[in-house]
């Protein structure tokens, strides 16, 4: 599985806007601020909205620390999407978040 620092994230955040980025924090969490390109799945709520993803291009995905990122890029893996995985999480985050 592929993974990047929030730094790289952040450079790929500046020139794709429409990058699939998927924060799986619940969802206070992410009310507590995000990503403003983060679509936001709960890990909770993951194996069931799994079918929503867009496959047409890799997918992002983000937590707080990198455990829960970890966890969902992993299966996410193992149904076959190109998925890369945001190692630190938000509090490795220095971006602007809403």
């Amino acid at each position: 599985m592929k993974t990047i620092t929030t730094t790289e994230l952040e450079t790929l955040l500046s020139t794709d806007e429409t990058l699939n980025l998927i924060d799986v924090r619940e969802t206070d969490e992410f009310a507590g601020g995000h990503i403003k390109q983060a679509k936001n799945v709960p890990l909770s709520d993951f194996s069931a909205k799994v079918d929503e993803l867009d496959r047409t291009k890799p997918i992002h995905v983000i937590c707080a620390a990198g455990g829960r990122s970890m966890n969902a890029s992993a299966y996410l893996d193992s149904l076959g999407f190109d998925v890369i995985n945001v190692d630190g999480g938000m509090l490795s985050w220095t971006g602007e978040t809403v």
